[in-house]
């Protein structure tokens, strides 16, 4: 499958593990603070929001990375399985 998602290089996959944990850290810190500001609750909306994004961030990263590495161990990790020969 030519210009699929299979061709990109890992670099790809990599930067955008990255930015999927930025994204998680910033719209949960966002969020916390709109409640805290909402709801009158001064800082601790967003020093919760911040630590949800940073723990859910944290997983999805640890998460991707382990898939990753799964997937770098197999030995037909180059073609992913499909033979299209």
């Amino acid at each position: 499958m030519p210009g699929g998602k299979k061709d990109r290089p890992s670099w790809y996959r990599f930067s955008g593990m990255g930015v999927e944990f930025a994204a998680a850290v910033t719209g949960f810190t966002l969020f916390g603070y709109w409640i805290g500001r909402y709801y009158g609750h001064g800082q601790w909306g967003l020093l919760i929001g911040a630590v949800l994004g940073i723990v859910g961030g944290g997983y999805n990263l640890i998460r991707a990375s382990l898939s990753a590495m799964k997937q770098a161990d197999r030995p037909d990790a180059k073609n992913d399985g499909d033979n299209d020969e």
